[in-house]
């Protein structure tokens, strides 16, 4: 086991240094000049205070060079600060993590809410009425795009049937029921497609599962369908799932974009927007290697899961 566990640290390593590598010479060479992030194009604006800015903010180095000091500076914990609004990146993350996090993680837990009893039912029902139906409803699902959705929400539900406030954010401490209020709604709009995803991966793998001996042998034995279903097809059946929804969770962390646009929540995705619009470099790096970072470790924690879930893989 302790073996298993060090292998994932050095794999984490090496993998959030190459992330980071790349996601900084990415954004190096994203168009536009950085200075412009700190000086206005006015006639005031003279060669040598470009330079003076570029030599400040030590754009006059090369890109190796740079990414060295950055990770260094990394490393004790020093995101480095916004060329626009001079707000320290890692203080940006903390104000806006909650925000992004929480919709990720209402989403995927709305979004397996709904797809354990669909994918089971489908998978205990197969080829019948029901799995024609809930089969149906979940290729609608799959066609709707989230941001589709969230339009669609916000008319129905904050306008028309003004039940749910858009466009605004209250966050938990400041009351549960004002941030499940603003919450719903986006997070509904993000559960959709991962419902139907969940439930056509669960119930493909149950149908599977369904099929073995120790269902026939449960079955010989008079348990009841429920039971059968719920305490031995669906445990072997969820290490998919498991993987899938694991992803998810990191995916959304950086893919709440447009919904964070459309519901105008203070979220990771809509500041990193904003810092790519006026060319924010230091948030953009910041921002994107967080997102990736906390990818990279839910992806380990997936793997690690694995192991309790399914002792074979320890045993392998």
């Amino acid at each position: 086991m302790a073996k298993i566990l060090a292998l994932r640290l050095v794999r984490l390593i090496a993998t959030m240094l190459a992330v980071s590598f790349l996601t900084f010479i990415m954004v190096a060479f994203l168009p536009g000049d950085p200075v412009n992030a700190v000086l206005p194009i006015t006639e005031e604006r003279t060669p040598e205070i470009e330079a003076a800015v570029r030599a400040e903010l030590n754009l006059d180095k090369p890109v190796i060079t740079r990414y060295v000091m950055w990770l260094g500076d990394v490393l004790q914990g020093d995101l480095g600060k916004s060329f626009v609004t001079d707000q320290p990146v890692a203080e940006t993350i903390k104000d806006r993590l909650p925000v992004t996090a929480q919709l990720a993680v209402m989403s995927i837990g709305l979004a397996l809410l709904l797809a354990i009893p669909i994918g089971v039912l489908g998978a205990y029902k197969q080829g019948k009425a029901p799995d024609q139906i809930s089969s149906a409803g979940v290729q609608v699902a799959l066609a709707v795009p989230n941001f589709v959705l969230a339009v669609f929400l916000i008319r129905f539900f904050s306008i028309d049937i003004p039940i749910f406030p858009a466009g605004s954010w209250n966050r938990i401490s400041d009351g549960i029921g004002p941030n499940l209020r603003n919450a719903f709604l986006p997070t509904c709009a993000l559960a959709l497609s991962q419902m139907a995803v969940f439930s056509r991966l669960l119930r493909s793998d149950m149908v599977n599962t369904l099929r073995e001996d120790f269902v026939t042998s449960a079955r010989a034995k008079g348990l009841s369908d429920r039971y059968i279903l719920f305490r031995h097809a669906l445990r072997p059946s969820s290490l998919s799932l498991v993987t899938i929804a694991g992803i998810n969770i990191g995916a959304l962390l950086g893919g709440t974009v447009i919904v964070e646009q459309i519901f105008s929540l203070p979220g990771l995705g809509r500041r990193l927007i904003a810092a790519i619009g006026v060319g924010d470099i230091m948030v953009i790096q910041g921002i994107t290697v967080f997102i990736a970072f906390a990818y990279v470790v839910i992806n380990t924690a997936v793997d690690l899961f694995y192991m309790v879930v399914d002792p074979r893989i320890r045993r392998g």
